[in-house]
């Protein structure tokens, strides 16, 4: 079957089965294609609480379905792969958060959203890369508890010095924003190419970032230059070159994330058709972790 195939059969069962598609920006662009909403892991939370179609298809990773799950508990959420995870996400487990709670006890618990929703449940807030200064701001608590993103931790402690930022797990780090090398930057800057990046990249690349900022910001700020270097996942270039087509885009071409990838229009056609992929989060898990993404949807 042709892709121009694929696509009119999945619009077609996207309208019989009454369902909203979400996909991330780092999804393929046949995906983009077919959605209804693209966006960063904020933009698709907040579509998804707001959602009143029965059927939610969320093309991205696990735990973007699990959040719009505990979002909108009455919606069918729908994943076309279900083994598209996220390694980041991994690092972090409840028990450890608790044990550092235990030696931490005046701390406040912020997780990024790139976690399980296990590890929601124990948190006082979830937090993106958009809002991960924001949010930690927003705590009376002078030390915070943060992962599991090494890197984001030190971006957030890094604008707020008057907070004790405690990272954990020691290491835990997204394998696609360590792609990038100082050296590289150093040419790029001499070119004369301004510089977005990510704020899950590493201190050394950031130092050379013109602009920190979460994927869903890069498409504002790329308006207002002309060249860019990227410093985030593949799929970001071909969204922004699609979103801004006066400014040029280059970045690292082995940033990929191989999870997100994953999704393709034969899975979600199949998803579709079938009601497969079902996401449910337990019970005893979805009231801890509706409270701490409450908090951070709150917050103004």
């Amino acid at each position: 079957m042709t892709k121009h195939n694929l696509i009119a059969d999945v619009l077609r069962l996207k309208s019989e089965r009454k369902a909203l598609i979400l996909a991330h920006n780092y999804q393929l662009p046949e995906i983009h294609a077919v959605a209804d909403v693209i966006g960063d892991s904020l933009e698709l939370a907040l579509a998804a609480r707001k959602a009143t179609e029965p059927v939610l298809v969320m093309c991205g990773v696990r735990f973007m379905a699990e959040t719009a799950h505990i979002l909108n508990p009455d919606r069918t959420v729908l994943m076309p792969d279900i083994n598209a995870g996220c390694p980041l996400a991994d690092y972090l487990t409840p028990e450890l958060i608790l044990k550092t709670k235990e030696e931490y006890p005046q701390a406040a618990v912020v997780v990024y959203i790139n976690s399980t929703a296990a590890c929601k449940a124990v948190a006082d807030s979830v937090c993106t890369s958009g809002n991960a200064v924001k949010i930690v701001k927003s705590l009376p608590h002078r030390q915070v508890i943060f992962g599991p993103d090494n890197n984001l931790a030190s971006y957030v402690q890094s604008v707020l010095p008057e907070k004790e930022i405690i990272p954990i797990p020691e290491g835990g780090h997204c394998y696609v924003h360590m792609q990038f090398s100082p050296d590289d930057l150093v040419e790029v800057k001499a070119a004369g190419i301004s510089i977005i990046a990510h704020p899950e990249c590493p201190e050394e690349i950031r130092t050379y970032a013109d602009h920190i900022a979460s994927t869903g910001k890069m498409v504002e700020i790329a308006k207002s230059g002309d060249r860019w270097y990227i410093c985030t996942e593949t799929g970001m270039l071909e969204r922004l070159c699609v979103l801004c087509p006066e400014q040029s885009f280059i970045g690292n071409e082995d940033a990929i994330c191989a999870d997100m990838k994953k999704t393709t229009l034969q899975e979600l056609l199949v998803c579709l058709r079938d009601l497969s992929g079902e996401v449910k989060v337990p019970p005893e898990i979805m009231d801890g972790a509706r409270k701490s993404l409450d908090y951070m949807l709150s917050v103004p």
